[in-house]
């Protein structure tokens, strides 16, 4: 089989032979691994800059059996430029390394391609805040993938009473009410284990509701405050981890350079 297909290139790997292994997130096929002797010695060949992370490109892909082979590539645009720019390079490595390790392969994800080819798009034209614009990536990749936290009910009961302080539970997926958070305290009083619970001090529920709802434009004008920015960025990683089953990022460390 010979296809080609628009793809944007997560991540390079180099593998015996002097090949390399490169993940795309095609528009037709979703996420692929392709393997490829097409190398960036030479740095006038189109196909050799379309391999690059931060690639959005078109690529000629060739299928025996099970193992997918590139013959041939082109860019259609590079966001190698946000390398540039420390905050900017941070959240397009995150994002990209996320849906590497978030999808499937194989598994056809239309929505999120021209999603995360926004995304990046208004990454490189510049939002007010980098973290912001992520932040509404990562809810908006949760909704797509179909793990939204619940945020009108309770995770756990489903009485839509929720009193404050809201409680945010990562394990349950969501809000829960106070009846149920002071069943888990008494439990976890019996066990000696507690559960990974979060009392944000803002309004969780709309803000989460605001950023998968705004288009990425949006934020180009808007940004969150400091302290809502870290308080929601820690709950959501921990909510990633837990749900979609993703360990530490090394992406993550670009923040504490």
């Amino acid at each position: 089989m010979f296809t080609d297909t628009e793809g944007m290139v997560l991540k390079q790997v180099k593998i015996a032979g002097g090949r390399r292994m490169i993940h795309i997130f095609t528009q037709k096929y979703g996420k692929i691994s392709v393997g490829t002797g097409i190398t960036e010695r030479n740095s006038k060949s189109k196909a050799a800059l379309a391999i690059r992370p931060f690639t959005y490109g078109k690529y000629e892909i060739s299928k025996n059996r099970d193992y997918y082979n590139l013959s041939g590539a082109e860019v259609k645009k590079s966001y190698y430029g946000l390398g540039e720019d420390l905050d900017k390079y941070a959240a397009a490595s995150h994002a990209l390394e996320l849906t590497d390790k978030a999808l499937q392969e194989e598994s056809s994800q239309p929505r999120l391609f021209s999603m995360l080819i926004d995304f990046m798009d208004r990454l490189d034209k510049g939002a007010s805040s980098c973290e912001t614009l992520l932040l509404a990536y990562e809810v908006k990749l949760l909704s797509v993938l179909g793990h939204s936290p619940v945020l009108g009910q309770c995770a756990i009961c489903g009485t839509e009473t929720l009193e404050k302080p809201l409680k945010f539970s990562i394990p349950d997926g969501g809000m829960i009410c106070q009846n149920c958070y002071q069943e888990m305290k008494e439990n976890a009083r019996a066990t000696g284990k507690d559960r990974l619970i979060y009392e944000p001090s803002f309004d969780i529920v709309n803000t989460i509701r605001y950023l998968e709802s705004k288009p990425f434009s949006a934020f180009d004008r808007i940004a969150l405050r400091p302290e809502v920015l870290g308080e929601l960025k820690s709950i959501l990683r921990e909510y990633i981890s837990y749900h979609l089953d993703i360990g530490p990022l090394k992406s993550e460390s670009i923040y504490m350079t």
